[in-house]
């Protein structure tokens, strides 16, 4: 009997649970999307970590750090903790404060409902291709603790995690993360020590104080957009925005997201520190993304490497829920609602529970297409986010210049720039540059043309 496989299936099991549990406190839509913004500083602290912490530095980054050394991993877990702080720091308490169900909500106030809606069409695709990558990694862990083959493990996944993520909502998105975060952190701890304790191990000091960010191969352009893309690219994204949103105060939001940012760095230490002396621990392994599970498979005993199993899937789960729910409920709540025009609680949760379903589809689909995890978590935060960012920290200062026009052209600009230079390849650093045509473009949006009215929309007449 595989008891590493059966050990999953059972924590899984248990995670379902806990979500349909969880679920029969869901009454109203605020309920489903921000938690009814109730989360004290446990659940806060744990569903943002959790939700950040995903298979791109479980398995993502563990496998670029074995490739290519820290040059090709400053996204994991540096990018991301910084965001965390900018977070904190900047963010928090501005957005909290705005009474958001969904980020889109902050465009529709302040840039009126076609700046709305535009900014729908740009963020779902980001949590769609996010979603994918836990996907395809959930795919992986399966296949790594099977026989099966990755195909027919990434479909396992994807409906795993679509009827788990559909039952659930933010309110049980942040009691599993509490449980799934625990876990996670036990079992990167036990493979660590392990792993650094083998007689293998060459010198934890030397490995990591022997690497550097920079390499000789890549230009200064190329190392900037590589960590801007996680910093700024990330800092409204959806899924941290609602996070945000859902604490319980503005203090429980900005102290939440810093002691977030703390476990991330010190956690996601790991799975890099046993990427870059991969060669040392592991020997040759064929493929990079099984790096972090060859080395619980070879260091850690049975029931412990089950441990270790239950802390992928934890890391996993906890992302991809996070994902499909930003998805379903940007183009339920922000998009289909309107559009169809309920306005009846049951059935705008029937509207947010069928996006995301309709959207995990899509996921599976794209995580079956893809070449790896690491890749689809870089467009995934970068697509047209330069944008949204300009936009979201504008809507947050007290200046009224800039409308919708300006919104809509901040947007275009910023996704189009990107797309030429990342598809293209017409040019090094696309998110780079995408992010100051953006500003260029809003600075001279904002000379032209004057916001709308105050009251013309509020953040929640989203209903």
């Amino acid at each position: 009997m595989n008891w590493q496989l059966l050990g999953i299936f059972v924590w899984i099991a248990a995670q379902l649970a806990i979500g349909v549990w969880a679920s029969r406190k869901v009454r109203t839509e605020d309920d489903y999307l921000v938690a009814g913004r109730s989360l004290g500083y446990p659940m806060a602290t744990a569903t943002i970590f959790a939700t950040w912490f995903g298979a791109e530095t479980c398995i993502g980054a563990a496998g670029q750090a074995a490739a290519g050394g820290l040059a090709e991993t400053s996204a994991d877990p540096f990018g991301y903790t910084l965001c965390l702080v900018l977070m904190g720091t900047f963010l928090a308490r501005p957005l909290w404060r705005k009474k958001l169900r969904t980020i889109a909500d902050l465009y529709r106030a302040r840039y009126g409902a076609a700046a709305e809606r535009a900014a729908v069409l740009v963020m779902v695709p980001t949590s769609v291709l996010w979603a994918a990558a836990q996907i395809r990694a959930f795919g992986q862990v399966l296949s790594a603790s099977s026989s099966l083959e990755v195909h027919v493990t990434i479909a396992i996944a994807a409906l795993i995690v679509i009827a788990y993520t559909m039952v659930g909502g933010m309110l049980a998105d942040a009691y599993t993360d509490l449980v799934q975060g625990c876990v996670l952190i036990v079992g990167l701890v036990l493979l660590g020590v392990a792993a650094w304790g083998a007689e293998s191990a060459p010198s934890l000091v030397d490995t990591i104080g022997g690497a550097t960010f920079f390499s000789a191969e890549r230009s200064w352009l190329s190392a900037m957009d590589a960590w801007l893309v996680p910093v700024f690219g990330s800092l409204v994204a959806a899924e941290l925005v609602s996070r945000v949103s859902s604490s319980r105060s503005a203090d429980v939001a900005q102290r939440s997201a810093w002691m977030a940012s703390v476990l991330y760095l010190f956690i996601g230490l790991i799975p890099v520190s046993i990427g870059l002396a991969a060669a040392d621990l592991l020997g040759p392994v064929e493929n990079p993304e099984q790096v972090l599970i060859v080395a619980a498979q070879r260091f850690l005993p049975g029931a412990l490497s089950v441990v270790f199993a239950g802390a992928l899937v934890s890391a996993i789960l906890s992302t991809v829920d996070s994902a499909l729910l930003s998805a379903g409920a940007l183009f339920g709540h922000n998009v289909l609602a309107p559009m169809l025009g309920v306005v009846d609680e049951a059935g705008r949760l029937r509207l947010d529970r069928g996006c995301v379903v309709g959207f995990g589809v899509v996921a599976w689909a794209i995580a079956e297409s893809s070449e790896g995890v690491y890749a689809l978590v870089e467009m995934a935060s970068s697509l047209g986010t330069s944008g949204l960012f300009v936009l979201t920290v504008s809507a947050l200062l007290p200046h009224r210049r800039g409308g919708r026009w300006t919104a809509l052209a901040t947007m275009a600009t910023g996704l189009l720039v990107f797309l030429v230079g990342n598809t293209l390849g017409a040019y090094e650093g696309p998110f780079v540059l995408s992010l100051a045509s953006a500003v260029l473009v809003f600075g001279l949006g904002c000379a032209l043309e004057a916001a709308p009215p105050e009251g013309t929309a509020s953040a929640g007449e989203a209903a």
